[in-house]
């Protein structure tokens, strides 16, 4: 019999460059280094572990100050109340940030040296943990930004207490406004959710329009409401309504974030935001394939039990070297077409898979006996497929145009693979994709490609469905 042993899942890791990555904290050789820190720390009968009460406030900020002091030179305080953050976590971000900047994929102006990192934290909070952590480690400049007084007064006495890193960051009121900044702009997404957030500025209206940035980071507000940021029993991180909710949790948040990246999208070469449920990403993901951004990354942060998502995204022209390096996520992908009308089947799929793909001039062969359709790529392909730059193409133009094309075009620089139908139940089809040369340039892009295609059917088929019927 086979063997249905289910294969373990390998949990990402805490960040390779991250400190604490092979050498977690010693609470007892820090509380002997720092008697503030003393009365929080309990150590086991036989001396060899030690550990904080996680769900006491006082111990949870007694430790971030102390690692940030110990080893990052950094002082730092927040009052009660306020959300304290966890230095390992906020670390791996920050990396992260360093990881998509070094990845070059994108074409800068001009021939001279990289120009010095700058970036943007969206409500850096009154910790203003980003800024001094990416300062301290990489020597970035910040714009931190918040709307609570408190907020801000305490960020301002964080960055002036550290008179090595008061020049590399300003802390700036996202409600103030600013001239020339945008603010007046509607962005062309703003229809995306009429119930979503509404709330004070959160980049238009408080990024200049003459400034610019690497990237942005958020921690953004996680909550609905504070009974519900109140249910985890096993810690106590503090935060205020501002900190922690906002309607429509953080969904709605990254929303506004997606939102206002379509109106400054050559402001910045990366947005980025943290997310706090996996079950967002996919949302988040859709609305920004949506919004026809030309890079789309994600992470998992970890930190002892807690896991966090990265998201970050971009509008940038990439780099055609840059791109052609990206390794093959997957090398097969599938997707179900559920509720189609009873005169969708197989075959009409078929032929709109082969509509998709003949609108940018690739090259297709329809195999209707078989369900497959056999699809080359080359790089000028995937660009236009990516940024949804396509001709109309209707039925007629399908012949003449694989009559003209050449035969032979799955080569070492073109990417190929199959596109197969399947029947699964009546109204219901399972569209599958395979890879076939994975040792192309180019077959990093296959997901992303696939991707577009899932998008372009379901519009097609479902969307335009359920709009018929209602």
């Amino acid at each position: 019999m086979p063997n249905k042993k289910k294969r373990r899942i390998e949990r990402p890791t805490i960040h390779p460059r991250n400190r604490y990555s092979e050498n977690p904290p010693d609470f007892a050789a820090l509380a002997s280094l720092y008697p503030s820190f003393q009365p929080f720390v309990s150590c086991s009968r036989d001396g060899r572990r030690s550990s904080i009460d996680w769900t006491d406030f006082n111990a949870t900020r007694e430790l971030t100050r102390v690692l940030l002091h110990h080893d990052h030179g950094i002082n730092w305080w927040i009052p009660d109340g306020q959300l304290c953050p966890t230095v390992t976590n906020r670390s791996n971000y920050i990396h992260w940030i360093n990881d998509l900047l070094s990845l070059e994929l994108f074409v800068r102006s001009g021939g001279g040296p990289a120009e010095k990192v700058r970036g943007f934290d969206i409500g850096t909070g009154a910790n203003c943990i980003y800024p001094l952590l990416g300062a301290s480690l990489y020597g970035w400049s910040f714009v931190g930004s918040d709307v609570s007084d408190v907020a801000l007064e305490w960020a301002k006495w964080n960055v002036d207490s550290n008179s090595h890193l008061v020049d590399l960051i300003e802390i700036r009121k996202a409600g103030d406004g600013l001239p020339n900044s945008g603010g007046d702009v509607e962005s062309p997404l703003s229809d995306w959710d009429k119930n979503g957030y509404h709330g004070p500025p959160v980049l238009v209206g408080v990024v200049g329009e003459d400034e610019r940035f690497e990237f942005c980071m958020c921690n953004p507000p996680f909550f609905e409401s504070m009974e519900e940021a109140g249910l985890n029993p096993r810690t106590a991180c503090g935060g205020t309504t501002e900190e922690m909710v906002c309607p429509g949790g953080e969904q709605a948040f990254v929303i506004r974030i997606i939102e206002d990246s379509v109106v400054l999208k050559e402001s910045f070469r990366w947005f980025t935001s943290m997310i706090g449920r996996k079950a967002n990403l996919k949302a988040l993901i859709s609305k920004l394939r949506e919004a026809k951004v030309t890079v789309l990354k994600t992470t998992e942060f970890v930190q002892g039990q807690t896991a966090r998502w990265g998201l970050a995204w971009s509008f940038m022209p990439p780099n055609r070297k840059a791109v052609a390096s990206l390794v093959p996520e997957k090398s097969n992908c599938s997707f179900m077409l559920e509720g189609l009308p009873r005169r969708c089947g197989a075959i009409q799929v078929l032929k709109a898979v082969e509509l998709f793909f003949l609108a940018n001039s690739s090259s297709c062969k329809l195999d209707l006996a078989s369900f497959i359709v056999s699809i080359t790529v080359s790089q000028e392909h995937v660009t236009a497929i990516l940024r949804d730059d396509q001709s109309n193409f209707d039925e007629s133009a399908i012949s003449q145009h694989n009559s003209e094309a050449p035969n032979n075009l799955c080569s070492e620089e073109n990417m190929c693979f199959r596109v197969s139908v399947f029947e699964q139940i009546p109204g219901t089809l399972l569209v599958r994709g395979s890879l076939s040369n994975k040792k192309s340039p180019i077959s990093g892009s296959f997901s992303a490609v696939f991707q577009h295609l899932e998008e372009a059917l379901k519009k097609e088929f479902t969307e335009s469905h359920k709009r018929g019927r209602t």
